[in-house]
């Protein structure tokens, strides 16, 4: 693996952030689960990846998102949630805005439609990202910042790329039985360990791979218990109020998470626009992720109370939204502006680029999805 080199700051900041997981393994007797590193690898104080200074999105950060792509995907995705606005409140959530872009085209768009959106409050993690989105939304007053849910809840819920950065369990089916992978140090290095299930994490491969038996040994795959608490919590903000969330990410419903292809688990990191699977380079310097279970989150939405009311891919959703007619709204014949936001949508729906692998998960209470989005719905295959 040939990853470009760090300069001198962002190696002692790793080095230090490597102490401190490596204390967190003494502290706990020698090993901790991959769930606890993964937490301390991206959000430790200072130090973790999102909580750290470095740039995350972006030519000079190591991955880019939609929002980034095109100003339509967020004029695309603010007509969608103008629908729910019109049922439920003026009121809109962010859950981890990047860069603030898609706050500011989705405020835009919506002014443009004559949409009003009393308050957007932005829930982030990452200090870095937090002064981006303050410098890029200093002309939006609604806009507010919080460090997490509020109690009650009216409006719409935005999650783009969110749930692939939660914390994940890794399992390993072995002779003995499925086993919790932990991470330990030897001769100086991170590596795995493997340890009992405890009751909560058999629990959840339970109901999240009814049949775990039935796969072969050797097969390691990710459970997602923090993931799952998320969608818990979302039930719970929308209790007693009216609206939807709208979760965008790149993952499978679990009769395609579940197959021998993936017998070494979606588990990936991205560095400088690099993607390995080695969660172990450069702790606090590489984002690590896991394909979303969208199964487990429908599955955990529903249980506390929060109805699924629409699954689909990107593609789909997008074009349900009016992506297409957005693009029309510049003149083919005017090359210069055209052509960019035409290849631009092109990467957004094409099923070979980000219109199949992304899905679009929307749960909601009392509220309903405009029939052109609606007749893209695949919760039948969740």
């Amino acid at each position: 693996m040939s990853l470009p080199l760090p300069d001198s700051d962002a190696l002692a900041a790793s080095h230090a952030l490597q102490q401190e997981i490596a204390t967190a393994i003494q502290q706990a007797g020698g090993a901790i689960p991959f769930s606890r590193f993964m937490e301390l690898a991206l959000y430790a104080p200072r130090l973790g990846y999102y909580s750290g200074g470095a740039a995350k999105l972006g030519a000079s950060g190591d991955f880019t998102t939609a929002p980034e792509i095109s100003p339509l995907f967020g004029a695309a995705l603010a007509r969608a949630a103008a629908a729910i606005i019109a049922q439920s409140a003026p009121n809109i959530i962010e859950f981890g805005a990047g860069t603030g872009k898609l706050a500011r085209d989705v405020l835009t768009a919506l002014a443009d439609e004559g949409v009003k959106v009393e308050r957007y409050t932005i829930i982030e993690l990452s200090g870095e990202l937090r002064a981006r989105q303050q410098a890029e939304l200093k002309d939006f007053p609604q806009v507010e910042w919080r460090d997490g849910f509020p109690a009650s809840f009216s409006g719409v819920v935005l999650a783009n790329e969110v749930l692939d950065a939660m914390p994940v369990e890794l399992v390993l089916n072995t002779p003995e039985g499925w086993r919790r992978q932990m991470v330990t140090i030897e001769d100086g290095r991170f590596t795995y360990v493997q340890a009992e299930l405890d009751a909560d994490l058999a629990a959840q491969l339970a109901r999240q791979i009814p049949d775990a038996d039935s796969l072969p040994e050797g097969y390691l795959t990710e459970l997602h218990p923090v993931a799952c608490g998320f969608m818990g919590s979302l039930a719970s903000m929308f209790e007693g109020g009216k609206g939807a969330a709208i979760l965008l990410d790149y993952g499978f419903p679990a009769h395609e998470y579940y197959v021998d292809q993936r017998s070494g688990g979606t588990l990936m990191c991205h560095y400088r626009h690099h993607s390995h699977p080695d969660p172990f380079y450069l702790p606090g310097l590489q984002d690590i992720t896991s394909h979303v279970e969208f199964t487990a989150m429908a599955l955990a939405a529903q249980d506390a109370g929060l109805p699924v009311l629409g699954y689909m891919n990107q593609a789909g959703f997008l074009l349900g939204c009016g992506i297409g007619d957005l693009l029309m709204r510049t003149d083919p014949n005017d090359v210069v502006r055209y052509l960019p936001q035409s290849k631009a949508v092109h990467k957004l729906v094409a099923p070979s680029e980000m219109g199949e692998l992304f899905k679009v998960l929307i749960v909601g209470h009392e509220v309903e999805l405009p029939d052109a989005i609606a007749q893209a719905d695949r919760s039948r295959r969740l």
